[in-house]
């Protein structure tokens, strides 16, 4: 029994190494190439709008259009994921004043704490356990729970900032929900699905190969985009959000997961969902609102540095497990 107990262990940790060694190097050579002036921040920029406006979209798209519609709609647990993001959404509202007084802080802490890095982060881990092929879960639960982390980030950035939600705000956010890329992206493939248009083979050969250049593009510019800067005095605010982030809302939500029954793909999913790193998106919509901006990107270097460990563990465990 231990023989056989070790062999699961070692087969365990072999996929997580699998899994988190290739996002960590893809990373590290952004940071290099940054370092040695390769990259600066107008290319970086440059790349990061090619990334998320056609490499990652593309790729959001094949994925939904190659899936099994049967097992890709689950109402039962996109149901689960999408009350489990407003319940802890609610929760951090009503914890996170008690523990911080400064309102700029608050609501980069809360928006640490339940926005993502679904995409960037999140995808290529689905990817590494799951294979190519069988993504289509997962991207259609980006296409509803990005959008939900981008309504929250704003409502909750709005709210601590005192400002009021005029007619014109509200009508700000619904159009950058609906006309996000990666969002229409995935209801178009999902379309494609659904009706059962097929591309010719050359046209989707040419769709796959875009597809292909997103996550490692993605995670490269990530790496490069590190910029750490002193955090002292921001010391206690780091620990709540990185604890809260990588440790305490994947257990609860996968816990609770678990119990209810969810097959593999779709603990898988919420691994990429709940385990990733803060969305690096934040950053930009804290400065844009009068948030503390350099708590916002701290959290983002931070939390992408730890979750290289703690993704690692919750694959190794959850494998262990037999559960993914």
């Amino acid at each position: 029994m231990f023989i056989i107990g070790e062999e699961v262990f070692l087969d365990s940790l072999i996929l997580a190494i699998n899994v988190v060694t290739p996002l960590f190097l893809l990373m590290t050579i952004g940071y290099i190439l940054n370092r040695i002036k390769m990259v600066n921040e107008n290319s970086l920029s440059v790349m990061n709008r090619l990334v998320f406006k056609l490499f990652l979209p593309t790729l959001m798209f094949y994925n939904v259009y190659r899936t099994d519609i049967k097992s890709a709609i689950q109402p039962g647990f996109i149901a689960f994921c999408v009350v489990a993001v407003l319940v802890m959404a609610l929760i951090l509202i009503a914890v996170i004043p008690l523990l911080e007084k400064d309102n700029r802080k608050r609501g980069v802490i809360i928006q640490g704490i339940f926005r993502s890095n679904f995409v960037l982060f999140g995808v290529p881990v689905a990817t590494a356990i799951l294979g190519e092929n069988n993504l289509g879960i997962t991207s259609v639960l980006i296409a509803i729970i990005v959008p939900m982390y981008n309504a929250l980030a704003v409502v909750i950035l709005e709210m601590y900032r005192g400002g009021n939600f005029t007619k014109e705000k509200i009508f700000t956010i619904i159009k950058g929900i609906l006309t996000n890329p990666l969002v229409f992206s995935s209801v178009i493939g999902i379309a494609f699905l659904y009706f059962g248009v097929k591309m010719p083979k050359p046209i989707e050969t040419t769709v796959s190969d875009i597809g292909r250049v997103a996550t490692p593009l993605a995670l490269i510019v990530l790496g490069a985009t590190f910029k750490f800067s002193r955090i002292s005095g921001n010391l206690v605010p780091l620990i709540i959000t990185v604890a809260g982030k990588l440790i305490i809302t994947p257990l609860v939500i996968i816990g609770v997961a678990v119990k209810i029954g969810f097959d593999a793909a779709a603990i898988v999913t919420l691994i990429s969902m709940t385990a990733s790193p803060t969305a690096v998106s934040s950053y930009t919509m804290a400065e844009e609102m009068g948030s503390d901006g350099e708590l916002a990107g701290q959290v983002v270097v931070l939390t992408t540095a730890v979750s290289v460990v703690t993704v690692f563990l919750f694959v190794v465990v959850l494998s262990y497990l037999g559960l993914i």
